[in-house]
């Protein structure tokens, strides 16, 4: 009887183990030799709504740089929504943008490109 009870939680455990996915089980993930870690890109954009004025702050704290533009969605249909010229966000630099509508605002984003 006592060597039942030190053998019965390994009679468990190790069916349970083993029916365990393979997804599931520890091991070590390796990344295949040949798809290279993506590098960082992107700035970091703030988008400010005040009334009909926009004003965006983009950061870019990576070594590549980053043409970011403004694009404002204005509520009103006779409100002719605005697009900005893409600006360079060199590395380790913040570009303002603004923009603006006649009424109001619906909404503001920033768009980035390599």
């Amino acid at each position: 009887m006592r060597l039942f009870r030190r053998i019965a939680p390994w009679l468990v455990a190790v069916p349970l183990v083993m029916s365990l996915p393979y997804e599931a089980l520890p091991q070590a993930r390796v990344r295949p030799a040949s798809t290279p870690a993506p590098e960082p890109f992107g700035a970091d954009c703030r988008v400010r709504v005040s009334g009909s004025a926009v004003v965006a702050y983009c950061f870019n704290p990576y070594p590549l740089s980053d043409h970011v533009s403004l694009h404002i969605d204005c509520a009103r249909w006779w409100d002719i929504d605005t697009d900005t010229a893409p600006v360079e966000a060199a590395p380790a630099t913040t570009v303002r943008m603004t923009g603006r509508c006649w009424d109001t605002v619906r909404s503001a984003w920033a768009n980035h490109q390599r």
